[in-house]
């Protein structure tokens, strides 16, 4: 995609961290955005205010979808394109993260991440996969390193995230023979609020979210006979001990 303008894209999860970064990165190249949140009111406030920030008011709307219900995201893709349209670029973001030992760790817990960090891009490349092959669009997935290196008390969040890069791959040969990009993104630490933490700072070592939505421009703008499917990025610098 040489020329973002006027593309359609969906970012699920896409009221604060990573996916308020890409937001606020395609708006600026030009795209019409929908994003989504389980809270209505979360999803219009962002949708309103990354719009005053970007000077990009009527190119972006906030949609109320879960991803954990293939029904939602079904009917965030129809809003979407009644919106703007059409529908380019899904990037699958939203996620959780709840870390236990397996002693600790409830069913519940395990089941909402698995529902929500994997299912939900199940769902949404499902929802999404029919204008996707009609306008050979791009599906990207926000996994993370924590997808290829296991950790204590990460149970529950590490198999999500390793079976959301093997499930991204896989989509990933599915639909390149229908000229439809699938890339998964891999981040190690970012300075966001997921899990209780608080951008500070103390975090500046950390990849920030803006470097996310730069990297997911990038991606859109290579050259479509290249494909970069599966991309980890980390901070250059450690943090000080």
């Amino acid at each position: 995609m040489k020329n973002l303008k006027g593309k359609v894209a969906l970012i699920t999860g896409g009221t604060k961290g990573i996916g308020y970064g890409v937001a606020e990165a395609l708006l600026n190249q030009g795209l019409k955005v929908v994003i989504t949140s389980r809270n209505k009111n979360s999803a219009d406030e962002t949708a309103k205010e990354l719009a005053s920030k970007t000077n990009c008011v009527g190119s972006i709307i906030g949609v109320q979808a879960d991803v954990r219900q293939l029904e939602s995201q079904e009917e965030a893709v129809k809003q979407a394109i009644s919106t703007f349209g059409q529908l380019d670029i899904v990037i699958a973001n939203a996620g959780l993260g709840l870390f236990a030992s397996i002693e600790d760790l409830t069913v519940e817990q395990w089941n909402d991440t698995i529902d929500t960090n994997l299912t939900g891009a199940f769902n949404s490349i499902k929802a999404s996969v029919k204008a996707l092959k009609e306008s050979k669009g791009y599906y990207i997935t926000i996994s993370s390193l924590a997808g290829a290196n296991f950790f204590a008390k990460g149970s529950a969040y590490n198999a999500s995230k390793f079976g959301l890069t093997g499930f991204t791959q896989a989509v990933m040969l599915d639909l390149r023979k229908y000229g439809v990009k699938v890339s998964t993104i891999m981040p190690g630490s970012v300075s966001t609020y997921f899990n209780g933490n608080r951008p500070s700072e103390d975090q500046a070592w950390k990849i920030q979210i803006e470097d996310i939505g730069e990297l997911v421009v990038d991606l859109l703008k290579m050259n479509p006979r290249t494909l970069p499917s599966k991309i980890e990025v980390r901070p250059t610098t450690p943090p000080s001990k």
